[in-house]
């Protein structure tokens, strides 16, 4: 696999898609904290790291409306690719929607939303759009 933030993203896509509760994810630093951004931006219910023989999984419980056909996450898209990675300065961060969704940047502060890299005035690799 030569992209597991794309691998993160496709798995909670369709995951949302078929309307499963749950999804598991192989763990890393950087997973773990782009799902606690999505849970601190609502997009998911929970996230908890479960034991997988010698690995580690990431299991995110996805979240909906009130009934199960209103999707809270309606799109998730990587942005900067191994092939192509995609940085903003702190003067050019993206909006995403017109600020109605996330972009996830990558900083030397570490992995924050595109709102709190306004706030502490830095820039970085813009991860991923969600929306």
């Amino acid at each position: 696999m030569t992209d597991p933030i794309a691998d993160m993203l496709t798995r909670i896509r369709n995951a949302n898609t078929a309307k499963h509760d749950t999804v598991d994810i192989p763990a890393s630093k950087m997973k773990l904290s782009i799902a606690k951004i999505l849970l601190d931006e609502g997009y998911i219910k929970s996230y908890e790291v479960v034991e997988n023989g010698n690995f580690k999984d990431i299991r995110v419980t996805l979240k909906y409306g009130k009934d199960k056909n209103e999707k809270i996450i309606s799109g998730l898209q990587r942005i900067s690719k191994p092939g192509l990675r995609v940085y903003a300065s702190k003067t050019d961060l993206p909006k995403v929607l017109g600020g109605l969704g996330v972009a996830i940047i990558s900083t030397n502060k570490g992995v924050v939303t595109d709102k709190e890299a306004r706030k502490l005035g830095v820039g970085g690799e813009v991860l991923c759009f969600v929306w």
